[in-house]
């Protein structure tokens, strides 16, 4: 037979000098297949019917068993080497690679859930109206107006995003041909409104916009992409208290808004913040100004300390107002006698404080605000941290208004802040909301270890004897200064719109380097009276206190002006302040 005698001579193989080696993949194939029909035509010829049937047959196996191998193969590769995160984690494009946030402890504070877009395609929908009428029977919150929009158009669009799975089972259940869904993580907040201010919150793109979502974005990605949690310093237990106090003492002063923050001082950790109400989108803690008043106190008297300018023994004529050219400045509470610098305090005097901040100046002045982080923003990742309203000139009117809180602006943060410096040994250390502490964080030195040591014995003393005794906390050691303000008005300071703080430390006893917390409490405007820090702050700061302290590891004990149980030490005199 000659070639052209044999159909299937054209398939054949030219012969070569490396044989079938050098044959492309696909002539492989090519000559299998020649070779099978081949099998099938001489049993034909053979008269050999069941030779073509078992051939057949043998082939078809082959073919399923090649893929079942092929489907095997590729099941086992993507279950045992798909990448960290799942199977198809990034199928669709509104996946949210964000690891959970938590706080100190683990506990979670923000986490991604799956949620579902509903997708309806008109053109495959049998009955429009009834298809509208049902699902929005089992999705009462979908909008009739989108859905008959969508059911009367002619293409596939989306009538609502974010549905949960319970939503999407209850839609699927209806079979309505043409309604899909398509997956789409969801960042939520379990706790609701508690820390909001603080943890902040993600857009649907996955993209932090607020809060420490938008402070670490980029590390708490790529712990997401780790499989790893993002801690905060936040210590939830404490920060349940903190808000649940801070909501107490607004309600009780029937206040317009009220902050709390709650630091380590020595390692500049947040450990609670609070801003209330919850439903403000607005963070008193880091972007509302206030004149806190008398608080300022505790930073004259520090730097008059620290650059030798008095001593505790150091006396000033309060027995009758200061003036400064036709400005009058008096006390709240007049006492009408001179003054050592340690009844200044107690008592909260404004003459006093005045006439210790114009003798030092405005160099020295300027130079310790600034080192205790007055006039500037507060070092904190938190995006929202704003710069204080500062004053353009430094005379001497100005320096006696800042000894006694007025004059400036500033944020709470930059108050916690600067009482962690004064209360940690003189060392200005970074605020953060990172667990452990900001590496590599540098500190300053504000004020010497011994002018630290000297405030905390003041700042207590103040609590026991002075105008902070409400914040008292029995066994705790609180130290503390109360702040009052009146907020300017139609360009007049307004006795009916103020402004009341304390900020305090606990255990104020103990060496330098003793672990230490600050807790700050404002109130912004209460409604009743007396509207002084003294009275409307200190009390929810001394149940504060009393609440985290079995949290915190402080241990109730005596000291020289109290019992472990609170009560009075009689060998010491007790002064009841006036609240100031």
């Amino acid at each position: 037979m000659s070639v052209h005698d044999d159909p299937h001579a054209w398939r054949r193989p030219a012969p070569g000098r490396s044989g079938r080696m050098s044959l492309p993949s696909w002539r492989w194939l090519s000559e299998a297949m020649w070779r099978i029909e081949h099998s099938f035509g001489r049993a034909r010829a053979d008269a050999r019917p069941e030779e073509d049937t078992r051939v057949r047959i043998f082939v078809i196996l082959s073919l399923f068993s090649v893929v079942f191998v092929c489907l095997a193969l590729g099941a086992a590769n993507a279950a045992l080497l798909a990448p960290r995160g799942g199977v198809g984690s990034t199928a669709h494009p509104n996946a949210v690679a964000r690891a959970d946030v938590v706080d100190r402890n683990g506990a979670l504070l923000a986490t991604n859930i799956v949620h579902y877009g509903l997708y309806i395609d008109p053109a495959e929908v049998w009955d429009r109206r009834a298809a509208a009428a049902q699902i929005k029977r089992v999705l009462p919150r979908a909008s009739m107006t989108k859905l008959n929009r969508v059911l009367s158009g002619d293409r596939r669009l989306i009538v609502l995003p974010g549905l949960t799975p319970g939503e999407r089972a209850a839609v699927h259940a209806l079979a309505i041909g043409g309604v899909t869904f398509e997956p789409e993580d969801r960042r939520v907040y379990p706790l609701g409104a508690s820390a909001t201010h603080v943890v902040g919150a993600a857009d649907t793109g996955g993209q932090g916009i607020a809060g420490a979502e938008l402070a670490f974005d980029r590390e708490i990605r790529e712990a997401g992409l780790r499989g790893e949690n993002f801690p905060l310093s936040i210590d939830l237990r404490v920060q349940g208290v903190l808000e649940n106090e801070l909501a107490l003492a607004a309600a009780e002063t029937q206040a317009k808004g009220a902050v709390g923050i709650i630091t380590d001082v020595q390692t500049g950790e947040v450990l609670g913040m609070a801003s209330w109400p919850t439903t403000d989108r607005l963070n008193r803690a880091t972007s509302a100004h206030y004149e806190m008043g008398s608080v300022f106190k505790t930073f004259t008297v520090a730097a008059g300390l620290d650059t030798g300018r008095a001593d505790m023994n150091t006396l000033f004529d309060a027995s009758q107002a200061f003036m400064i050219g036709n400005r009058r400045i008096t006390d709240f509470h007049a006492t009408n006698q001179v003054l050592t610098l340690e009844e200044v305090f107690l008592h909260s005097s404004n003459i006093g404080t005045s006439r210790l901040a114009v003798e030092m100046g405005p160099t020295t002045m300027r130079d310790y605000f600034t080192r205790f982080g007055l006039l500037d923003a507060a070092p904190i990742e938190l995006h929202e941290s704003a710069r204080p309203r500062r004053p353009n000139k430094w005379d001497d009117s100005t320096l006696a208004s800042l000894s006694f809180g007025y004059g400036i602006m500033i944020t709470p943060l930059q108050m916690s802040a600067a009482m962690g410096a004064l209360t940690n040994g003189g060392r200005f250390i970074p605020l953060t909301l990172r667990k452990g502490g900001r590496p590599g964080a540098a500190f300053r030195q504000v004020v010497s270890p011994q002018t630290s040591l000297t405030l905390l014995d003041l700042l207590r003393r103040n609590v026991v004897r002075g105008s902070g005794g409400r914040a008292e906390a029995a066994g705790l050691r609180v130290g503390g200064k109360t702040g009052s303000a009146n907020k300017l008005v139609n360009g007049r300071y307004d006795a009916t719109h103020a402004v009341g703080t304390f900020a305090a430390v606990f255990p104020a006893d103990g060496p330098v380097n003793a672990r230490r917390y600050s807790i700050l409490v404002l109130i912004d405007e209460p409604g009743t009276f007396p509207r002084t820090g003294g009275f409307v702050a200190a009390p929810a700061v001394g149940r504060i206190a009393d609440r985290i302290a079995p949290f915190l590891g402080v241990q109730r004990r005596a000291d020289p002006y109290r019992t472990a149980l609170g009560e009075k030490i009689p060998a010491f005199e007790d002064v009841e302040g006036d609240g100031r």
